[in-house]
């Protein structure tokens, strides 16, 4: 987190590599914040993220690498919102399901 707070000013152009690794979800809000000053001076980013907090930025524009290549889509229709949205709905039922695949899928192998 400190590497983002300290070192990055605006005008700047930064590329960063899954940045929410090593951070809880409050540290990327945290990020997110930070973020925000920065473009507000006139910084870009450039991120490739797993993280549906960091994918959250307002306007950003986000691109998944598919089959057909690059293709721009809403923050809404990415796989890392609708699984972790289906997740924390009913994070019982969703483990079940994940569960009884992996049985199922362990009966069908032995």
């Amino acid at each position: 987190m400190s590497l983002i707070l300290h070192p990055f000013f605006g005008h700047g152009l930064y590329i960063l590599d899954e940045p929410e690794a090593a951070l809880s979800p409050m540290r990327q809000l945290a990020m997110l914040n930070r973020m925000h000053q920065l473009v507000h001076q006139h910084s870009q980013f450039i991120i490739a993220t797993h993280s549906p907090i960091l994918l959250a930025y307002p306007r950003a524009k986000i691109l998944t690498l598919g089959e057909s290549g690059f293709t721009e889509t809403e923050y809404e229709q990415t796989e890392h919102f609708t699984v972790t949205r289906r997740f924390l709905a009913d994070h019982q039922r969703f483990l079940e399901r994940l569960f009884a695949e992996d049985e199922e899928d362990q009966a069908n192998a032995g």
